[in-house]
């Protein structure tokens, strides 16, 4: 219920509203310290009224910043590759699922992501405690949980629109907090 209402707000959004909330997140979210000293950013390319990342995976990749992008296997996990700019994406519609752009380079496996001091997830809310509520599908739930497992601790950043930012969630054992939540207003840290 919650899911399809945020849904159902983010769809009522023009494209030009997208695109100005996109520039202006790509300028916060690369404000943010853990991002200018990442040499590694695990990132998604955003689809649909996702609130946009292309701008500011063109800005990583511009100041040098390696970034990994995933690439969406049959069972819902996360292979990564590298993002080489705008030219290096592919549509790829996978069966029964929604159609993503997706790194045509090499893959580097679902432990790539072991590798990233930062990773940006996507989301549709996070509330005061930085428990994040995905799209349901779980591949970053498993992203979390193999970034746990193996100790890595990368700041975890979701990039949302203002509405999205609740007061509460309902979380459970395998959720995992966010570091950040970067809107189009700004930044709020939860660690």
């Amino acid at each position: 219920m919650l899911r399809r209402d945020l849904l159902a707000v983010r769809s009522g959004l023009t494209g030009d509203d997208a695109w100005k909330a996109a520039a202006v997140l790509a300028e916060h979210a690369l404000e943010l310290p853990e991002l200018a000293r990442a040499g590694t950013v695990a990132a998604y390319v955003s689809v649909g009224s996702e609130p946009g990342t292309r701008v500011l995976l063109d800005a990583l990749h511009a100041r040098g910043t390696r970034v990994l992008l995933p690439v969406l296997l049959p069972d819902n996990d996360l292979d990564w590759a590298a993002y080489e700019g705008q030219d290096s994406l592919v549509r790829v519609r996978h069966q029964g699922k929604i159609e993503l752009l997706e790194p045509s380079g090499a893959r580097l496996g679902p432990q790539a992501v072991l590798e990233a001091d930062a990773v940006l997830l996507p989301g549709l809310a996070v509330d005061g405690h930085g428990n994040r509520l995905g799209r349901g599908g779980g591949s970053y739930d498993r992203v979390l949980a193999r970034l746990e497992r193996s100790g890595a601790d990368p700041a975890l950043v979701v990039l949302l629109y203002d509405s999205e930012v609740i007061a509460h969630l309902p979380a459970e054992a395998h959720d995992h907090p966010v570091h950040a939540v970067v809107t189009p207003s700004g930044t709020r840290r939860f660690r």
